[in-house]
């Protein structure tokens, strides 16, 4: 039979040889097997200093706490080798022997794994080190699984680590991503493509790729069913782009670009499949707006000036003589239209300015009934049937804005009012509140279709119904709402259904 001391050196190293398979986390393996170097050495305390960037004290038992912290600063500057711990075990024994006053001594057992010092154990004790030759053989031996443990324990550390930094990454991506088997069962979903998707987690992952991204007619691009059955990835960076509407079981159909990136094995064969599924709603709707825009200014403008050339081309004939009435009636309508392209390439100029990052303000005391009254004479000449009135309460306030602006945003409503409404009357009225003032425009026209009212305040926007029967780009109410934003208001309309349209906006007092 074994000796006493020969059994609790093998009940040692087999906590040891447990420890390296059952536990992972560094800070308790750390802690136990400090503990077991502490009872197999007889020690009063120990440390396990680990070599990173510099020496730093991993974990440590029974030390009292003014030691450990002179201890940590002279460890910091250790500038001992990676290959060589006898003089970091030689300041160690010599402060125990100092600090202790003669009455601890020390040993360190270095932590090699990989042919590398990662650290190092140091038990305090009592008396010198004096071992046997089979002492030194099991102290190596108890050394070697430590640090195999620890270097196992850091690696799982790691490990944890990094897919701790990929699931961050993969739920904070504002695009949707998938991730592939050789397969192309999905294996994980991030949270950005299950709501675009429209269905959890659970119900993508595990499913086959063609279940899930099913296009609505032909994308644009390369599919990744075409590509593979053509060899696709014949190289690492052999990335995939197609584009088109991505079917979802609740409708609608969302476009959508998808762009598919290959991970290989060492040997070149597939492994995963990484996809990214990017919402592109808003360069449709932006190629949208663009070819709206480019449609309505071009029709818009051609039509002023093909007047302003027909006119101008019948005055300066030189086989007829026109009277002065006719001259005068030639020259008002090509005025008519040159004053009205100017206005439409001011109105483009304002939107290019506020897509640029806005508009600037030169605001001043302004009196809005002052200013409703001046352009309810003035329009009223362009009014017809019309009959324009303006309501405002005695004590309306005096606010501080821009008065060209806000003569702008009045322009625009009174006259949308007197375009769309055939006749009645047309009401400009103001109502001051404790904080700010709201001014309406009203009219007693056919109202507002409450299909476009979600979208009369859009850049190039016109209604179906008004598109062949009034001129106009689109650009008036969406200047009219961003010059009242930029004074801190809003704008709004006060749905009247059959009982004309109602448009109103605030400004602070």
């Amino acid at each position: 039979m074994l000796p006493d001391f020969r059994v609790r050196q093998r009940d040692y190293l087999l906590e040891i040889t447990r420890a390296i398979t059952e536990e992972l986390d560094l800070e308790k393996l750390l802690a136990r097997i400090l503990r077991i170097s502490i009872e197999m050495l007889a020690g009063q305390a120990g440390l396990i200093a680990f070599k990173e960037d510099g020496w730093h004290v991993a974990a440590a038992q029974k030390i009292p706490p003014a030691l450990l912290d002179y201890l940590k600063p002279l460890l910091a500057e250790e500038t001992v080798s990676e290959f060589n711990v006898n003089e970091l075990n030689r300041m160690l024994k010599s402060l125990a022997y100092t600090a202790s006053r003669g009455l601890l001594n020390g040993v360190g057992l270095p932590l090699t794994a990989h042919q590398q010092v990662i650290g190092v154990i140091f038990i305090f004790r009592n008396y010198p080190d004096l071992f046997s030759h089979n002492d030194k053989i099991l102290l190596r031996s108890f050394a070697d699984q430590a640090a195999s443990a620890v270097y196992n324990a850091q690696l799982y550390g790691q490990v944890s680590y990094e897919k701790q930094r990929l699931d961050a990454l993969l739920d904070s991506a504002a695009d949707g991503i998938l991730i592939l088997n050789a397969d192309q069962t999905i294996e994980r979903c991030n949270g950005a493509f299950a709501k675009l998707y429209g269905q959890p987690r659970d119900a993508i992952t595990g499913k086959a790729h063609e279940k899930i991204i099913r296009w609505v007619g032909d994308p644009h691009g390369t599919t990744l069913e075409e590509a593979e059955a053509e060899g696709w990835p014949l190289t690492p960076n052999a990335s995939l782009y197609v584009e088109g509407d991505l079917y979802r079981p609740d409708p609608p159909n969302l476009p959508v670009g998808v762009t598919y990136a290959p991970l290989l094995t060492s040997k070149g064969s597939l492994r995963n499949v990484f996809v990214t599924v990017r919402d592109i709603t808003h360069f449709r709707t932006a190629e949208q707006v663009k070819s709206t825009f480019i449609s309505v200014v071009s029709h818009e403008l051609r039509t002023p000036v093909a007047l302003i050339k027909g006119y101008a081309s019948t005055l300066r004939r030189d086989d007829a003589q026109w009277d002065r009435e006719i001259i005068s009636d030639s020259l008002g309508v090509i005025e008519e239209e040159a004053d009205r392209l100017a206005t439409m390439i001011d109105d483009l100029l304002d939107a290019s300015r506020l897509q640029a990052g806005g508009m600037s303000l030169n605001q001043t005391d302004v009196s809005m009934q002052s200013i409703a009254a001046n352009l309810a004479e003035r329009l009223g000449t362009q009014a017809g049937s019309h009959q324009i009135g303006v309501e405002f309460p005695e004590t309306f306030p005096v606010i501080l804005a821009d008065e060209t602006r806000i003569r702008q945003v009045l322009t625009n409503l009174i006259s949308n009012a007197i375009k769309y409404a055939p006749n009645g009357e047309i009401r400009i009225s103001g109502e001051a509140r404790p904080e700010q003032v709201v001014i309406c425009v009203s009219d007693e026209g056919p109202g507002i279709d409450p299909k476009d009212m979600p979208h009369i305040f859009d850049r190039f926007y016109r209604a179906a119904k008004s598109v062949n029967k009034t001129k106009g780009a689109g650009l008036g109410l969406y200047l009219a709402r961003a010059i009242v934003e930029a004074h801190g208001g809003r704008m709004w309309v006060d749905p009247k259904i059959n009982s004309g349209a109602c448009i109103c906006f605030s400004l602070p007092r």
